[in-house]
């Protein structure tokens, strides 16, 4: 791996999984991975885009399934700047950034395929009260991060949060 972990704990507190679940998602997101590199390589071929055969080229800083698996949940556990998680992986803040969007739609789609992911839209009152059945308090953690104001008058609109002050 990328970064040495010593013992479950730490990597608990890397990437809010145990071992063993680390182990039960890997083979899935592996698949997942390979698969949606396969189609990327065969739609590449087709539009002609592709000058090497597949595997060639710079090799990756994450090389190995359980790398990309770890680079994806850190991220997502410990929410680093990208220049932090760039040099926790051995690569440019840029990498880091491209890495992070390629794989997260294949841990999303890990999580789908194993049912983990939560519900996250409900088209009825009913629907949400069903999934609440047993839940007394709920609690929404929301940070409010900074946002470059567009110079156009309609996009500023369209973003506008409400908030009248400036951040504290």
């Amino acid at each position: 791996m990328v970064i040495e972990i010593r013992d479950d704990r730490q990597l608990r507190s890397l990437t809010g999984l145990s071992q063993a679940e680390f182990e039960q998602l890997l083979p899935t997101f592996t698949a997942v991975y390979l698969a949606s590199r396969q189609a990327e390589y065969e739609q590449a071929v087709q539009a002609g885009h592709r000058q090497r055969k597949q595997g060639g080229g710079r090799k990756s800083k994450l090389p190995t399934s359980a790398d990309k698996l770890l680079f994806v949940r850190y991220y997502y556990k410990n929410y680093p700047t990208f220049d932090v998680l760039g040099t926790q992986f051995n690569m440019a803040r840029s990498k880091a950034h491209t890495n992070l969007h390629l794989l997260s739609p294949v841990l999303h789609e890990t999580l789908v395929q194993l049912a983990m992911m939560p519900q996250r839209a409900f088209k009825t009152v009913e629907e949400l009260t069903l999934a609440l059945k047993g839940i007394d308090r709920i609690i929404i953690d929301a940070t409010e991060r900074t946002y470059r104001r567009p110079q156009d008058a309609k996009q500023q609109h369209d973003h506008y949060s409400g908030q009248k002050t400036p951040y504290a």
